[in-house]
């Protein structure tokens, strides 16, 4: 599933985002999502989303419901 639409995401969902440092290199962090902070439908770059670590990042990847 792609993480470019809001409906796909929900708290608690594990995601890998990629964080504002890493977009040059693509390097994705993988995590638990705790809260989604984008408020449009879609983003073509992926739903902005805060992991229960507190690192903030654009969903890439989703991998599984908990």
């Amino acid at each position: 599933m792609q993480g470019t639409k809001r409906s796909n995401i929900k708290p608690g969902l594990t995601v890998r985002i990629v964080l504002k440092k890493d977009q040059r290199s693509g390097t994705l962090t993988e995590g638990v999502v705790q809260n989604i902070l984008t408020k449009s439908a879609n983003h073509p770059h992926g739903i902005k989303v805060r992991l229960e670590s507190g690192e903030v990042g654009r969903v890439k990847e989703i991998i599984e419901e908990n």
